[in-house]
């Protein structure tokens, strides 16, 4: 799994952090950094994060070449 987060359009709500902190920090008041490959055992916890996000910055795309393509 390769996790691309649009810091352009990240506005720092950090409910990716609430719910995959493994994964999604924010350092400072509100600079996001991430895990761009996490392991596929965090995938239901990156799956929400990325559905929770307020304005739909993150990007889950399947890198193992499975049919499914791409989650957002």
């Amino acid at each position: 799994m390769r996790i691309v987060v649009d810091l352009n359009r990240c506005q720092g709500y950090a409910q990716c952090v609430y719910l995959a902190h493994e994964v999604f920090r924010l350092t400072g008041q509100e600079a996001l950094t991430y895990e761009p490959n996490p392991d596929e055992g965090r995938r239901l916890q990156v799956e929400r994060a990325a559905a929770a996000c307020p304005v739909q910055a993150i990007v889950i795309d399947r890198v193992d070449g499975a049919e499914g393509g791409e989650t957002s």
